[in-house]
């Protein structure tokens, strides 16, 4: 019946540095995008925005529709 010996001292350390690297390999994800991908996924924003503008149904100031 010998159980093992946990030093709780080292044991937050290890828990603390393993959810550390676990928010740092989120952050990379997340915000470790270069200027070309950065660039990139603008270009497509403002082209779909673009599209999305071209599709627009604009009403006309003369009265048409009006009861």
């Amino acid at each position: 019946m010998a159980a093992d010996i946990v030093n709780l001292r080292q044991f937050r350390k290890q828990k603390a540095r393993s959810e550390k690297e676990k928010q740092a390999e989120q952050n990379r994800l997340s915000y470790g995008r270069t200027k070309t991908e950065k660039n990139l996924t603008s270009a497509l924003n403002e082209k779909a925005e673009k599209a999305l503008d071209q599709g627009r149904l604009e009403k006309g100031d003369d009265g048409a529709g009006k009861d």
